[in-house]
């Protein structure tokens, strides 16, 4: 039987090696240059995407390149440049979204498989023919599809592969389509520089140039506009403003079973290239759970979702794969814009195992849950530097000393400290250590 693929997001590096290592069959990524991510803060260059890419296939994973940005025609001599540099890396795919630029690496690289990207807004079988009919091998489908509308296609066409978003943030407009960007910062999200304009906290204000006329907010709530053309705030809750335009995040991993069973899909999809190291850790571990227990025929909905709650959301949805909008009862969120997770993350080993660097407060004697990637040997100890236990299927690292690399020792420390702390055992590469949030403020840290 062939699996289903996970795809995650590679946003530099260490991301993609995090990725692939807590469980992710591929991950994408890509060099600035025309990549709808080129924004992201410590991106790749060629070389450190050429070391991702060998690093892949030394596992006997893969990495898909993003070409998927819309260019300008004096851009295109650079273009040409850029796939012809990008082939000589050898991944294993080019994600890319324009009809003309699918053309065009076809003819510039034929040997490198073409990934339709999602911004291309494949909904329907007429769409995904044409495609198919350019040499397209795998649709990355819209987000607004259905499940239904992703059979249909399977059926039609049998060797087009169809993946799917199954994680990560919702645009708030139709796949990538958003002027807000545009307008308010001059930064344009289909060529790559989207400032999320969505996600920000917004006031209310009204002006009219009648100063006799009492402009209706609320069914209670009037404001007399002035005689000097001023604005004039609506009454919100203090410091908070409103977040009328930010969509959760998708999660679907509730609705895996279902997914697979069709076998309509190939590949599932988790968005986030600009997200953390715990993300691109969690999601991949979390999913590839899922993923391997849907074969053994097990499942574990609570599981999966309570390690996807240990994240930073913004609440979450099911998206338009399984119910269309119109089949939903209330589910806007009108009190927070974003949830800080359910756990933070305090620590975050090293490539040698031998150490971690502290990404919040941690104190001699907290327990810190141990997560590594599935399968990992988990050394159980108790020496002078501290204690390493399990409980209820779970690890733990208890501090005795927090000794630096240095030599110095400290009773507590704090994420501005960038000096290694010692471990009392070696720990798997990039492991991460947590505490539940709920700890924390009975802390009061």
């Amino acid at each position: 039987m062939k699996k289903v693929q996970l795809l995650s997001p590679a946003g530099n590096l260490t991301k993609l090696k995090i990725a692939l290592d807590f469980g992710a069959d591929a991950v994408y990524g890509g060099v600035s240059h025309f990549s709808l991510r080129n924004r992201a803060g410590k991106n790749f260059d060629f070389d450190t995407f050429a070391q991702g890419i060998e690093y892949a296939h030394q596992r006997g994973k893969k990495v898909y390149a993003a070409i998927n940005g819309f260019p300008f025609n004096h851009q295109i001599k650079l273009l040409e440049k850029h796939i012809l540099q990008m082939a000589d890396l050898k991944p294993d795919a080019f994600i890319i979204a324009a009809p003309g630029v699918v053309r065009l690496a076809k003819k510039l690289a034929p040997q490198i498989p073409i990934h339709l990207s999602t911004q291309a807004n494949v909904l329907n079988i007429l769409d995904a023919e044409v495609f198919y009919e350019m040499g397209v091998k795998r649709i990355v489908a819209a987000r607004e599809m259905s499940l239904k509308d992703a059979i249909e296609i399977k059926k039609h066409l049998p060797d087009l592969e169809i993946e799917i978003f199954v994680h990560g943030s919702m645009c708030f407009a139709f796949s990538g389509r958003c002027l807000i960007s545009s307008l308010q910062n001059g930064r344009v999200p289909n060529r790559g520089s989207c400032a999320n304009d969505c996600r920000f906290d917004y006031e209310y204000f009204v002006k009219d140039y009648d100063t006799n006329k009492l402009i209706p907010f609320t069914n209670e709530l009037y404001v007399k506009a002035p005689d000097n053309n001023a604005m004039i705030r609506i009454e919100e809750e203090t410091g908070v403003g409103s977040h009328i335009f930010n969509s959760k995040d998708l999660n679907l991993i509730s609705h895996l079973h279902e997914i697979l069973d069709s076998g309509a899909i190939d590949a599932l999809k988790i968005e986030g290239r600009t997200k953390s190291t715990y993300y691109a850790g969690i999601t991949a571990r979390t999913y590839r759970m899922a993923i391997e227990d849907y074969y053994k025929k097990q499942n574990n909905t609570t599981l999966y979702q309570a390690e996807l709650h240990t994240l930073k959301n913004r609440g979450f949805t099911d998206g338009y794969l399984i119910k269309r909008p119109f089949e939903r009862l209330d589910t806007q969120n009108h009190i927070t814009a974003i949830s800080e997770g359910d756990f933070q993350v305090c620590g975050e080993v090293g490539v040698s195992g031998e150490d971690f660097l502290c990404k919040f407060t941690i104190r001699i004697g907290d327990n810190l849950e141990i997560v590594a990637p599935l399968d990992s040997q988990i050394p159980l100890v108790d020496n002078f530097i501290g204690k390493i236990y399990e409980k209820n299927q779970k690890y733990f690292l208890v501090l005795n000393k927090i000794i630096l690399e240095n030599g110095q020792e400290l009773t507590s420390i704090h994420s501005g400290n960038v000096n290694k702390i010692k471990l009392p055992a070696k720990l798997p590469a990039y492991t991460f250590l947590r505490v539940p949030n709920i700890v924390l403020k009975k802390m009061d840290v």
